[in-house]
C-alpha cells in the first residue's frame, strides 16, 4: 500500500470518528425526546392531568429546544464546537436525574425544559460542525449519520422503556430504590449523557473555529488529518475562504435575512422544510405511539413492542437515506417521501374512521368506554403508520437537517440556520401539545390533518427547494441555485 493510500485511509477514519462522535448528539436528542413516550401515561395518572396538561408536560421540552436552537449557534462560535458539546452533554445529564426524582409536574417541565435546550443545542450544533468538517463529495452521508444517531436514540428509548416496564411489570409500578419504572426511563438517560460528554473531549475543534481565533496552525492541522486537503496551496485556499466567509458570519443579524423589506426566498425555503418535516406528525408516532395504539384497544405491553418494531424500521428507513443521499442527492428523495408519507397518513386517517367503542365494567365495576379497531382495520392502521415511518425515515428524517446545514448562502447562514431550527422545534411543539385534544376530537381529524400536511409538502418541495448535491459550503449562494 502507497504512502498517500495510507494517508488517506487515515484521513477517512479520522473524519469518520469526528462524525460519529459529534452525531452522537443526536443519539441523545433521539432518546430525550421520545422517552417521554413510555411515561405519558404513568405521568398523567400520577400528576391528575388533563389532556390540555397532558399535552402541554410532553410537548414542554420543546420549549427548551426552541431556546437552545436559537443561541446554541452562537454559543458554539464563543467558545468553540467542542465545549458547546460538553454544555449539551451537561444538560441532558442533569434533565435525566432531574426529570426521574421529579416530586410534581411542575419540577418535571422544568427538567424537561432542560433536556430540551440540550436537544435544540445539539440539533445545531452537531449538523453544523460535520458539515465544516466533512469533504464536499462526503457530506450528504456523514451529514446524515446525525440523523442515524436520532433514529437509533428513539429506538433505544423505545427499548428501554419497554424494558423497565416488563420489569416492574407496568410503566407505573415500583421497580429499583422504590421508584416507579416510569422514572427509571427517564433516569437511564444519564448513562448515554456522561459517554457522549467523555466522547466529545476526544476530538478536535472545527477548522472555521480556530481560523476565526487566528489559530491557523492547528486549523491545517485539522483539514489536512480529517478533512482530507492536501498541498500546502490547497490549505492556503480553504483558510482564505473560510477567514472570508468568517468574516462574513461575523457580522449576522435577524435584519440581514431581509432584502428590500423582505424575507430571503432561501430562508423562506429553510422554514418551509422545518415546518412540513413537523406537521406531517411524526412525533407524534414517537411521543404518543403507546398511548395511541392502547386507546384502540392493544394492551400496554404490545404497544411498548410495537413502539420497537416502528423505530426498527425507522432505522433501517435511515440507512438507505444515508446510501442514496449523495447519489440522488436531495431533492427528489424528498418528493418522493412526500408522497410516501401521505398515502401512510391517509390509510390511517381512513383506518381510525372505522373505530368502534362500547362501554364495558372495569374491575371496580363502573362502566368505561373501550375503543377497539375491526379487523382487518387494525392491521391496516399498524401497516399505514409503518409506512408513513419508512418514507419519513429515508427521506425528510436526515434530508431536512442535512440541507438546513448545507443550503444557505455564508453570509447569513449561521442566523438562518438558528432561525429555521427554531421554526421546526416550534411546529414540533405546537404539533406535540396539541395532538392530545385532536385525539379526543377525532383521530381521523388528526391524520386527516397530517397526510394534508405531508400533500403540500410535496408541491412545495417541487416548486422551491434547492438541490445541494456535490456543493461546498463556500460556494453556496442564493443567486446561483435558488428556484423560482
Amino acid at each position: 500500500m502507497s504512502t498517500e493510500s495510507r494517508s488517506e485511509d487515515s484521513s477517512v477514519g479520522a473524519v469518520a470518528w469526528v462524525v460519529l462522535v459529534a452525531a452522537f448528539g443526536g443519539f441523545l436528542f433521539g432518546f430525550d425526546t421520545a422517552v417521554i413516550n413510555g411515561a405519558v401515561g404513568p405521568i398523567r395518572e400520577a400528576f391528575d392531568l388533563s389532556a390540555l396538561m397532558s399535552g402541554f408536560t410532553v410537548s414542554t421540552a420543546l420549549l427548551g429546544c426552541v431556546v437552545g436552537a436559537f443561541t446554541g449557534g452562537n454559543l458554539a462560535d464563543r467558545v468553540g464546537r467542542q465545549k458547546a458539546m460538553l454544555i449539551a452533554a451537561g444538560l441532558f445529564l442533569a434533565s435525566a436525574i432531574g426529570s426521574g426524582l421529579v416530586f410534581g409536574v411542575y419540577d418535571l417541565i422544568f427538567w424537561r425544559i432542560i433536556g430540551g435546550i440540550g436537544v435544540g443545542m445539539a440539533s445545531v450544533i452537531a449538523p453544523a460542525y460535520i458539515a465544516e468538517v466533512s469533504p464536499a463529495n462526503w457530506r450528504g452521508r456523514l451529514g446524515s449519520l446525525f440523523q442515524l444517531a436520532i433514529v437509533i436514540g428513539i429506538f433505544m428509548a423505545a427499548v428501554s422503556n419497554a424494558l423497565f416496564a416488563n420489569l416492574a411489570g407496568g410503566a407505573e409500578l415500583p421497580l429499583w430504590l422504590g421508584l416507579d419504572a416510569w422514572r427509571w426511563m427517564f433516569i437511564s438517560e444519564a448513562v448515554p449523557a456522561l459517554i457522549y460528554g467523555l466522547l466529545a473531549l476526544s476530538i478536535p475543534e472545527s477548522p472555521r473555529y480556530l481560523v476565526s481565533r487566528g489559530r491557523d496552525a492547528a486549523a491545517r492541522e485539522v483539514l489536512t488529518d480529517i478533512v482530507g486537503i492536501k498541498g500546502e496551496s490547497n490549505l492556503t485556499a480553504k483558510i482564505d475562504d473560510i477567514r472570508r466567509t468568517i468574516n462574513l458570519e461575523a457580522r449576522q443579524k435577524l435584519r440581514d435575512l431581509f432584502v428590500g423589506g423582505k424575507v430571503m426566498p432561501i430562508v423562506w425555503v429553510g422554514i418551509g422544510l422545518a415546518v412540513f418535516q413537523q406537521f406531517v406528525g411524526i412525533n407524534v408516532i414517537f411521543y404518543y405511539s403507546t398511548t395511541l395504539w392502547q386507546a384502540v384497544g392493544i394492551q400496554e405491553d404490545q404497544a411498548m413492542l410495537v413502539q420497537v418494531i416502528t423505530t426498527s424500521l425507522n432505522i433501517l428507513a435511515t440507512i438507505v437515506g444515508i446510501l442514496i443521499v449523495d447519489k440522488v442527492g436531495r431533492r427528489i428523495p424528498l418528493a418522493v417521501g412526500s408522497a410516501g408519507m401521505a398515502l401512510g397518513l391517509g390509510m390511517m386517517a381512513v383506518a381510525f374512521s372505522q373505530a368502534v367503542s362500547e362501554e364495558l365494567a372495569n374491575e371496580f365495576g363502573e362502566l368505561e368506554t373501550v375503543v377497539s379497531l375491526p379487523e382487518p382495520w387494525g392491521i391496516i392502521a399498524l401497516v399505514s403508520a409503518n409506512v408513513f415511518v419508512i418514507f419519513f425515515g429515508a427521506t425528510w428524517g436526515p434530508f431536512m437537517w442535512l440541507m438546513l446545514g448545507e443550503m444557505f448562502p455564508n453570509r447569513i447562514r449561521a442566523v438562518a440556520l438558528g432561525v429555521a431550527s427554531a421554526f421546526n422545534w416550534g411546529s414540533n411543539f405546537l404539533i406535540s401539545s396539541l395532538f392530545p385534544q385532536m385525539a379526543e376530537l377525532s383521530l381521523v381529524f388528526a391524520y386527516g390533518f397530517y397526510a394534508g400536511s405531508a400533500l403540500l409538502s410535496l408541491f412545495f418541495v417541487l416548486k422551491w427547494v434547492p438541490e445541494t448535491k456535490g456543493r461546498e459550503i463556500e460556494d453556496m449562494n442564493e443567486s446561483a441555485y435558488i428556484r423560482a
